[in-house]
Parts: structure tokens; sequence; C-alpha cells
């Protein structure tokens, strides 16, 4: 285990150090952060709004356009959310700008003088560090994204006024279940007494019911107490208190989009027509179809579970007909490498496989054998190789996906930024 690092170490001395304290990545419970947060006065945010986001996938497209609508309205708003893309600092935002290295040094130093004996996760250090940093910011609104779960993820430890669930669906099995109600049981663990719980998640399992009713929270299910409808053109949305037509189409998921003016329906019912659909039609977030390049296209999306394949299916099925598709895919070993790319096996002519590094990654040669025997694929290294040997192949017309993983956009992203002619 590294020392704790000096009074003027740079942020990087200190991730290091955060990274080796703790034996294991994943140590799901409350217990140890919350004891922390009483020492550091954290668990409660004062006079701030707290909306916590849970769900399979969408959470972050959520906390995306709830955060351009809110701040439209005038509002200061911070964000929570995980993992960071290629920079640390990604994982807190207050008013639209990423937190400094400084900021976070001072959060670290509080946190490691307040822990004493009590080891924390490298998520748990940082959930805490984003909860200093808005404290200190008195904000109107703060999101926490959850990271795994929900009922015993450390952004849990602080009581949300609104909850919010996007989907249900199979991932991290080893740690939620694998069915899923299990899974919904862990989503529905940060609803709270009294408050709303929005839940955008059409095929709704039990268990989200019934720990709403066990806990008191009001329950408002898309399909029963708000709806939306997509016209081609535009779409609308229809919620308890008011009726919205003629919106722009989101570039994020529109599925998500309709959670997020329940939200708003909820928690700031004034805000006007205008700024929601702007909010909505302007927000972005990077990673999830991403454009980096037009000629040939080059698109990065996340997606690295069955429900999060199926909707990039379906994103991608009008961009690339009549094109040659080339996947470039990294996954790690822990995901359901089979369920996903079958998912997408039919859309793409050329896969180029690549190995993560760690202990997570799964090789190439892993990825190839869950492809049916005809596929065309080739198995590399790493994204650098991969890319090198796809760039020659590919025409101005060709469409690549570069898919599977953050680690395989954030690897794309950082090694290629300067060659790739990114929009």
């Amino acid at each position: 285990m590294l020392t704790v690092p000096a009074s003027n170490a740079e942020i990087n001395q200190w991730l290091d150090y955060l990274l080796s304290i703790h034996p294991t990545e994943i140590d799901m419970g409350l217990s140890r952060v919350s004891q922390v947060a009483r020492r550091l006065d954290l668990l409660t945010l004062g006079q701030t709004k707290v909306v916590t986001v849970a769900g399979t996938n969408g959470k972050g497209t959520t906390c995306a356009m709830l955060e351009q609508i809110l701040r439209l309205s005038g509002l200061t708003v911070g964000v929570y959310s995980s993992p960071h893309m290629l920079k640390y600092n990604e994982r807190v935002r207050i008013n639209g700008e990423d937190a400094q290295d400084r900021a976070f040094v001072a959060a670290f130093e509080q946190i490691e003088a307040a822990r004493a004996e009590i080891s924390l996760t490298f998520f748990e250090y940082a959930t805490l560090a984003g909860l200093i940093l808005f404290k200190a910011a008195k904000l109107d609104v703060v999101i926490l994204e959850v990271g795994l779960g929900g009922r015993l993820d450390a952004t849990n430890i602080i009581d949300a006024d609104i909850s919010v669930v996007t989907s249900v669906d199979l991932d991290h099995e080893g740690y939620l279940g694998n069915t899923r109600e299990l899974v919904g049981r862990e989503k529905a663990g940060i609803f709270r007494a009294g408050k709303p719980a929005i839940v955008g998640e059409p095929n709704l399992p039990c268990s989200v019911n019934d720990v709403a009713n066990e806990v008191g929270a009001h329950l408002y299910r898309v399909g029963h107490e708000f709806s939306y409808q997509n016209h081609g053109d535009s779409w609308e949305f229809s919620g308890q208190i008011r009726q919205l037509n003629h919106l722009t189409l989101p570039t994020l998921p529109l599925p998500n989009a309709a959670t997020v003016l329940a939200v708003i329906e909820h928690g700031w019912p004034y805000i006007t027509a205008d700024i929601i659909d702007k909010g909505i039609s302007t927000a972005r977030l990077t990673g999830r179809l991403e454009r980096v390049s037009e000629q040939p296209l080059v698109l990065l999306d996340v997606a690295h579970n069955p429900h999060a394949a199926r909707f990039l299916v379906q994103q991608l099925q009008p961009i690339v007909a009549g094109k040659r598709v080339f996947a470039l895919c990294g996954m790690l070993k822990d995901k359901d490498i089979a369920g996903v790319l079958s998912v997408i096996e039919p859309l793409v002519d050329t896969w180029c496989l690549v190995s993560l590094k760690g202990e997570r990654g799964a090789s190439a040669a892993q990825l190839r054998q869950t492809l049916a025997a005809d596929s065309k694929a080739i198995e590399f290294e790493d994204i650098d190789a991969a890319w090198s040997a796809l760039k020659v192949q590919i025409t101005p017309d060709d469409v690549v996906i570069v898919f599977g993983s953050f680690y395989t956009v954030a690897g794309f992203k950082s090694q290629f930024k300067q060659e790739v002619r990114f929009v």
C-alpha cells in the first residue's frame, strides 16, 4: 500500500493512493461510508434538493438532460457521475464545469483525516469528495448518479427528494442477482418515504412496486402516471399536471427524456415548455452514440449489456442501411459478452476485436468464441493495433462503431482524438 500523499501532492498521486488502500474494487454496503460521512457532516446537503438516479442503462443520459433543463432555468446544479471517460474530474460537475484538481485534493485530505481506521473503496472516496464539494457550493440541485445497483451504493447515504429508476435489466449479476425481480429490488432501494419515485422502465418487475409500498414512496410509472409518444418529427409528453406537445426529438434516448420530464413535473413544475424543449434537444453525453467523424462515420457507444445493445441496434439500423459496418469491440469478462455481441452481430460486416487489459478485461479470443463461426473477425491485442489495421481498410462511405465498454470508448478517444477528425 502506498503512503498518504503529502499536502502538496498532485491529484494523480492521490488517485494512485486511493486505488491501493482497499482490497477490492467493489465492496457493497453503506456502513463504512456512512460512518465517515457522519464524521464529515455529509449525510444531508442542507437546503439543496437531491435527485438520485439508478437504472441498468440510461442513468447518464437522464442526468445530462435533467441538468441541462435545470441550468437553463437558472438553477445552480451539481452532478455526480461515474465512471469518468478521460479525466477523473468529470465525476463531479458544478454548474457545467468539472471540479478542479485542487478542489479534489482538498476534499481527499478531509476524507483521509476523518476516516481514520475505516477503509474506503475508490468509488466511496469519490462519492464523499463530490458531497464535500457540492455542500460547499450551496447548490439549488444535486443530481447523484448511482454507481452500482442502488440500495447498497454509496450515493444512497443521502436521502433523495426525488428518486429515479430509468430501466431494469440484468447486469452485474454477481452483485445484484440473476433475475429482474432481484435487480429491481436493488434499484428501488433508493426510494424514500413520502417522496416521488419516477420509473421509466415499462416492463416493471413486481419487486419495484413492492419496495415502493414497503417504504411509502409515491410511484410514478411510465405507461401509468406519465406517458409519451413519438410522432416521427416531434414527440409529446403526458403527465399528471401538464401536457407538452410538438417537442423537438432529442439526440439522446427518448424514453429517458420522458422520464426526465416526469422528474421536472414533480420537482419544478413552473419550468416553461420552451426551456424544457431546449434542454432536452440540446443535451449531449460523451460516449452515447457520439459522432467523432462523419466520413467515414465513426460512432462511439459505451453499450456493454444486452439491454443497451438492443437500443444501440435500434438507433444504428437506419444509419447503417446499405453501408459496410466495422465494429471495434472490447469488453469486460464479467459482462454478458455473448448476449451483447449476438444482438449487434447481424449489423456488422467485419469485427475488430480487442483485448482489454486488467484483471476484468476479456481477451479478443474470448470475444471471438461467442461469434458465429463464419463471422469475419480479426483479433488484436489492443485498440492501437486494431485502429491501425482498420483505418487503411475503411472508405468515406463506411461506418465504424466503437463499443463494448467505457474502457474501450475512453481508450479510443484518448489515443486517437488527434487523428480522427472530431466533429
